[in-house]
């Protein structure tokens, strides 16, 4: 399950681990190893106690091997894409529309695993906007938003879908098929 949290550059790794508790150890607990980047506020003898302590096992990816970084970057990729789609008459309230992205991009069937996020950490596929309209039986004007919202969740996941397919044709071409023997 993604979470998309706002930052500012100068956070420091005290200010990171704050969001990294606040955020995601709530929710989810104490998580047994961490993927990261070698960005030093990671790598930092802070974080290194912190994981030593916690008994997380970390996995640093390694430079210029866009096997390892690869999730990540296509999270990143897809992130970029829905917040242009969000942001488009409201730009600097991009952290706002977080919470929407992510939303959306855990409701959204992954090709390698056939479900969403969503429903492999709940079971069950989420309640959408129309569901919450229905269930709520919102005033029409509100229930109307509502709708207009889903549709554009839709919209930014069918553009997902056909970019995430292009992305998949593109890194294809560069790999060749192994040798038969």
């Amino acid at each position: 399950m993604a979470h998309f949290i706002a930052c500012k550059k100068t956070f420091d790794a005290l200010n990171i681990a704050r969001l990294f508790f606040n955020e995601f150890v709530r929710l989810h607990g104490i998580p047994r190893s961490l993927t990261s980047e070698r960005n030093v506020k990671f790598i930092s003898h802070f974080w290194r106690e912190l994981w030593k302590r916690l008994k997380i096992d970390i996995n640093l990816s390694s430079a210029y091997h866009p096997q390892t970084d690869g999730q990540t970057e296509v999270v990143n990729h897809t992130l970029g894409n829905m917040l242009r789609c969000l942001v488009q008459e409201q730009p600097r309230q991009w952290d706002e529309l977080l919470s929407q992205a992510e939303f959306a991009y855990n409701s959204m069937s992954n090709r390698s695993t056939g479900t969403s996020p969503f429903h492999i950490v709940y079971t069950k596929a989420p309640n959408h906007t129309v569901d919450v309209a229905i269930l709520l039986k919102c005033h029409n004007r509100q229930a109307a938003h509502l709708v207009v919202q889903s549709q554009m969740l839709q919209n930014i996941r069918l553009k997902l879908l056909s970019s995430n397919e292009n992305y998949k044709l593109a890194a294809d071409s560069y790999i060749s098929p192994g040798k038969t023997f």
